[in-house]
């Protein structure tokens, strides 16, 4: 039988017999002090084993996600600049508008941003079980910058493609037959790709950053 799958049980029994004198009587005491020791010992024993299961796989689901979530990120990354430029193309065409007063034609400007999720199942299970509570120091604490890093580019993107639907919305329902942008309308656009450009600086600060750690993790404790 494995020592995980003991269950103790504490069972104090009287004496059967009366105990006659001091004698009898301490070592019917010191017997019964030894018995529940024992029980104590084995029951933290197997509570020990328990805990050092629950965090070891605990450990090992987190880094199996970790990994999963970094297979994407140089595609992301790269994903990401062609935006960018785009967006920086989108500024240049605009402005051009300003001096020549010819709208672009349809297709010219682009403004567009996706989300990249991260996967964090395993990171929730942990907290919730307490698992991560009986791992070591430096290893929780790796776990948890990793994931609060994840956190923060989650929320930045969420912060970017509020941006990137500002300044979409001018664009929405367009036609061809309708007029042109005014300047001030047209500056006003501007403006509004400006401040997801910068936006998007602050998430691809976050995303390397966050590909950096993967990097780091994942040779420090390779699969």
């Amino acid at each position: 039988m494995k020592l995980d799958e003991v269950s103790p049980v504490l069972d104090v029994h009287p004496p059967h017999e009366t105990p006659h004198g001091v004698r009898d009587f301490a070592i019917h005491l010191f017997t019964i002090t030894i018995g529940l020791l024992i029980a104590l010992s084995l029951e933290g024993a197997v509570e020990w084993q328990h805990h050092r299961h629950l965090a070891h796989d605990a450990a090992a689901s987190m880094r199996a996600e970790i990994a999963s979530n970094a297979k994407g990120m140089p595609n992301t990354l790269t994903d990401l600049k062609k935006r960018q430029d785009q967006l920086s193309h989108d500024v240049d065409v605009l402005k051009e508008f300003l001096k020549t007063k010819k709208f672009p034609k349809q297709g010219a400007l682009e403004i567009s941003f996706g989300i990249r999720t991260f996967d964090n199942v395993a990171w929730r299970t942990a907290q919730t079980t307490g698992a991560l509570s009986y791992m070591p120091y430096d290893e929780a604490e790796d776990f948890s910058s990793i994931y609060t890093m994840q956190d923060l580019l989650a929320d930045s993107e969420k912060s970017a493609a509020r941006d990137a639907m500002v300044a979409l919305a001018p664009f929405l329902g367009m036609k061809d037959s309708d007029p042109d942008p005014t300047p001030e309308e047209t500056r006003t656009i501007i403006d509004r790709i400006n401040i997801l450009q910068g936006q998007l600086l602050l998430v691809n600060s976050f995303m390397t950053g966050l590909d950096a750690e993967y990097t780091k993790f994942l040779t420090a404790h390779p699969q």
